[in-house]
């Protein structure tokens, strides 16, 4: 029997530890697969998805900036990922793509788990109405926050991700805002940062009034990239946390979408954190 082939796709990716958590996964499951990383340029990505699947490929991760396009790739569509319109996870099976998201199931497995942060009946800002943030806002909901405000640099992306999300946030009982990223107001409990911002090289996006003392802010990305957020975060009283952790659970759940097994997702977070010195 062949190995079985997975892959992340992004641009860029050369930074994605993916490969690494899910060869650990791999290991600690007895799973016979093999998944590497592939940089594709911005206007090949369907094209690169069809030559992973000529090539026998069974699944892969997407990442910045292609988890729209990958949702509208798809055959079948979970209801997470139909909510969201984006797409973190692809299968490839029969002839049919079917499309999973697994980001905001990680994100709130990190915030109330690993870091001890319960959700429930807090006040949320999400910045950002990209890939990442829609992929995380169905879950967050669930997780009955008392109040959430989506905040982006075009508030009219914002609204247009509320409004999806409205008819589950009244079913939740959450209070669901868009806002554009001047004149926030509110401390918040928890600050979430869904932007590319700093790969960009930018500054933070909003002003540091958001943050309520000892709030709990988390950048969605992790290593050099979260630095900046968390730094901010950090010098104005916040709890800074970057997303390894996400990384990690958010994987755990595409593994288990493919491979019908739950790795040890605890152990391989430790473990990635001792060999980045985080």
């Amino acid at each position: 029997m062949s190995t079985d082939l997975y892959c992340v796709m992004g641009h860029p990716v050369a930074h994605s530890q993916s490969p690494w958590i899910h060869a650990r996964f791999a290991e600690l499951t007895g799973q016979d697969m093999s998944y590497s990383k592939r940089e594709i340029a911005l206007d090949d990505f369907p094209a690169s998805v069809q030559r992973f699947i000529n090539e026998a490929g069974r699944g892969c991760n997407i990442t910045v900036p292609f988890k729209f396009e990958a949702a509208a790739l798809a055959t079948h569509t979970s209801e997470r990922a139909l909510l969201a319109q984006a797409c973190n996870t692809l299968t490839f099976q029969k002839g049919q793509i079917l499309a999973d998201n697994t980001d905001g199931l990680g994100l709130v497995h990190d915030i109330e788990h690993n870091a001890g942060v319960s959700l429930r009946a807090k006040r949320v800002l999400l910045i950002g109405a990209g890939g990442a943030a829609a992929g995380v806002l169905g879950p967050l909901i669930c997780a009955q926050p008392a109040h959430i405000t989506v905040a982006n640099r075009t508030q009219h992306r914002a609204e247009g991700l509320v409004q999806r999300h409205l008819p589950l946030a009244t079913l939740q009982n959450v209070e669901l805002l868009p806002h554009d990223l001047q004149g926030l107001e509110g401390d918040f409990d928890v600050i979430i940062n869904g932007t590319a911002s700093s790969l960009g090289g930018h500054g933070v996006p909003v002003d540091a009034r958001v943050l309520k003392p000892g709030a709990l802010a988390y950048d969605m990305m992790y290593g050099a990239a979260a630095r900046p957020f968390m730094d901010w975060a950090r010098a104005h009283g916040a709890v800074p946390r970057n997303g390894l952790g996400m990384l990690v659970s958010q994987a755990a759940e595409a593994f288990f979408i493919w491979r019908g097994v739950r790795p040890p997702a605890g152990q391989v977070l430790a473990e990635l954190r001792a060999k980045l010195g985080t």
